[in-house]
């Protein structure tokens, strides 16, 4: 429950005892923000829109890092136009982090292959779960004030546990108070059910308390109202129409908003041959009074969101908008790596709310916010 109480002159909003942030009153600050692992931008466009009313307190882009081309081109066009050689687009592996230049704030959507739920969840021994060390290491090397981490929900029960408590205790190690959370972003006004653990760190030596944003007066958006609300520019960029078989269109024609494959009632001919698990979402029709299902950035026949009444998937640019991004962000590449892209991003605008949370903790100001769901 969320109540009001005094603290000095001021007013803040609480659903505990304590006040959002230890410290009232910060001083002028403009954070310059590097992230590895940067994706298409997702973050970093949250960052850098991040807006608290107060102009002292930002978020500029200062450097990132990806593995894939398509994706830094992506990131440069977007987020850093007027600065391309700040992206570096190299495997994080092989990459020397003592170029990096200085930094305050630091973001890593560290890669979530081996921790997903869809996958074989190899966790930290994975070929991707130990990627989170290059954070670790970022965090020891350049000591931001904070950092945001982020990862799939999955990564918390990844090794029985294990992984989750080893990453939280390199964190700790690396000189930083956490603050985890399973963000349920549809929860917080974002069209598109997604799960997202993410955590937010503060250097030890600064006498401040984050707390999480609360999702109280955010009201639920559904995909309808992302994908038409207003309507997509015939002209606008990504959004090309993916071409359907005879035979898709065929299935698609008697598989109604909500069902997939599986609890439709298809014809015999229209059956899909699958023995053993049954993934929910093969030919899956978004429910147009719902927020979507999470939006994935890779996956065979099947897996491409499909629309509620006609019998097509999806384009990128409204995936795009299920993920938030405004219609003027363009991504470079083909349509499956465009597609890919935008299945790994972070909703940009769940990001900014986080972010400004983020800046009202160190500005001083007080924000709404709830008790964490997951134990630091």
């Amino acid at each position: 429950e969320i109540s009001a109480c005094l603290v000095g002159s001021e007013m803040c909003i609480r659903d505990s005892d304590k006040p959002a942030s230890k410290k009232q009153g910060g001083n002028k600050m403009i954070y310059r923000l590097g992230e590895l692992f940067c994706g298409p931008g997702g973050l970093a466009w949250g960052a850098v829109h991040a807006d608290i009313g107060n102009p002292d307190f930002g978020i500029v882009h200062e450097w990132a890092n990806d593995y894939d081309e398509n994706t830094c081109k992506t990131y440069r066009k977007n987020i850093c136009k007027d600065r391309p050689d700040t992206v570096y687009h190299a495997d994080i592996r092989k990459f020397d982090l003592t170029k990096l230049s200085p930094i305050d704030a630091f973001a890593f959507g560290f890669p979530c292959n081996d921790f997903s739920v869809v996958g074989e969840q190899k966790g930290i021994d994975g070929v991707y779960g130990p990627l989170y060390s290059y954070g670790v290491k970022v965090l020891k090397m350049l000591k931001p004030q904070w950092f945001l981490a982020e990862n799939v929900g999955g990564l918390k029960n990844a090794n029985d546990g294990k992984a989750f408590s080893m990453i939280l205790g390199a964190m700790k190690e690396a000189g930083y108070k956490l603050y985890p959370n399973l963000y349920k972003f549809e929860t917080y006004g974002i069209p598109q059910a997604r799960h997202r653990i993410i955590i937010v760190g503060i250097r030890d030596d600064l006498d401040y308390e984050f707390k999480i944003p609360s999702n109280a007066d955010y009201v639920q958006k559904t995909c309808r109202q992302a994908i038409e609300e207003p309507p997509i520019a015939p002209d606008a960029p990504n959004n090309e129409r993916t071409i359907q078989s005879a035979t898709v269109v065929e299935r698609l024609k008697y598989i109604k908003p909500g069902q997939n494959a599986f609890t439709a009632d298809l014809p015999e001919h229209l059956q899909l041959n699958v023995k053993g698990a049954k993934i929910s979402q093969i030919y899956k029709r978004l429910d147009p009074d719902k927020p979507a299902y999470t939006v994935t950035g890779s996956g065979g026949g099947g897996t491409h969101i499909y629309h509620w009444s006609e019998p097509r998937a999806l384009t990128n640019r409204e995936r795009a908008r299920l993920q938030t991004f405004p219609d003027n962000y363009i991504f470079e590449g083909p349509k499956e790596s465009v597609r890919k892209q935008i299945g790994m991003a972070v909703p940009p605008e769940g990001a900014k709310i986080i972010f400004e949370a983020i800046l009202k903790t160190f500005a001083g100001i007080p924000y709404e916010y709830m008790e964490a769901n997951i134990e630091e």
